[in-house]
């Protein structure tokens, strides 16, 4: 879809995420080696990775999923999915606690 929302420009990521670029793919690399995004086998996913990630912390600005869908040139349904899938992965973690 033209004009839709990417993650391959990094002036996508500041207005959504907040942090930098380089954070930004921090994260995506982090939520990479915890297996959130496995290889699997049938149809190809229409979204990047990274696009993905983007898709739920633009979500996190409070718009519904029907209007940020189109954005990504996704439907509300696959949107619906990528939220579910990797918004509690996004989550903060507790905080560990250190020995005393």
């Amino acid at each position: 879809m033209a004009g839709a929302i990417t993650a391959s420009e990094p002036s996508w990521t500041v207005p959504f995420t907040g942090p930098s670029p380089r954070l930004f793919g921090r994260s995506v690399t982090a939520l990479r080696q915890e297996g959130a995004d496995p290889v699997r086998r049938g149809r190809p996913r229409g979204l990047s990775m990274e696009a993905r990630v983007l898709l739920v912390a633009a979500w996190r600005t409070h718009p519904t999923l029907r209007q940020l869908a189109p954005l990504f040139g996704a439907s509300k349904p696959a949107a619906d999915r990528i939220v579910d899938h990797l918004g509690s992965r996004l989550a903060l973690q507790p905080r560990r606690r250190f020995r005393r």
